[in-house]
C-alpha cells in the first residue's frame, strides 16, 4: 500500500460543501482517508481574489501509483465542477494537489512530487504542520515545522470556524 497526501481546497460556491463532497470521493475512489488537517482560510495565493480559500490536507492510504492518482484527483474535480483555465492561479471550485506520495520523488511531464510550491505557501505548511509536522522533506531535508518558521508568505491563514 502508499501513502499519498493530498491538499484540497477551493474558492467558489459553497466552499465546505464541496470540501467535503472531495473528501467522500477521494474516500471511494482513492482510499481511506487515515488522518486530515483542520480546515485552513487564507487569502487567494498568486492572485487577487474577494473570496478566501479553504484548504485541507488529507492523509490516504491508496493502492494506486501516484500517476493513477493524478488521473483520479482530476476525474473528481470535473465531477465537482472545474472547469480548467490557462491561468495558472485563478478562483475555482475545487482543486486537488498531490503534496507527497510515500516518501518518493517524481518528476515527469505530468507530474512534480513533491509538489514544488509546498515551502512556499503558509496556508499548505500550515495544514501539515497539524497532521506531518515532523516529515522530513524528501528534497528539502526540513521538516514541515521548520519550512513553517522559514516561510515567507505572509498572507493571511487561519483555521477556518463556520
Amino acid at each position: 500500500m502508499n501513502t499519498v497526501v493530498l491538499l484540497t481546497g477551493g474558492n467558489l460556491s459553497d466552499r465546505l460543501s464541496i470540501l467535503r463532497d472531495a473528501e467522500d470521493m477521494i474516500r471511494k475512489n482513492i482510499g481511506p482517508i487515515l488522518s486530515e488537517s483542520p480546515i485552513i482560510e487564507s487569502e487567494a495565493w498568486g492572485f487577487e481574489s474577494k473570496q478566501a480559500f479553504l484548504n485541507q490536507v488529507l492523509i490516504v492510504e491508496t493502492e494506486y501509483s501516484a500517476l493513477e492518482i493524478l488521473d483520479k484527483t482530476q476525474e473528481i474535480e470535473i465531477n465537482l465542477g472545474r472547469a480548467r483555465k490557462k491561468e495558472q492561479w485563478v478562483s475555482r471550485i475545487i482543486d486537488i494537489d498531490i503534496l507527497f506520495f510515500n516518501d518518493e520523488i517524481i518528476k515527469t511531464d505530468l507530474l512534480t512530487i513533491p509538489h514544488k510550491s509546498i515551502q512556499a505557501r503558509r496556508f499548505t505548511l500550515l495544514a501539515l504542520n497539524y497532521v506531518l509536522k515532523d516529515y522530513i522533506h524528501p528534497v528539502l531535508g526540513e521538516s514541515i515545522q521548520q519550512l513553517l518558521l522559514e516561510c515567507k508568505d505572509k498572507l493571511k491563514s487561519d483555521i477556518y470556524h463556520a
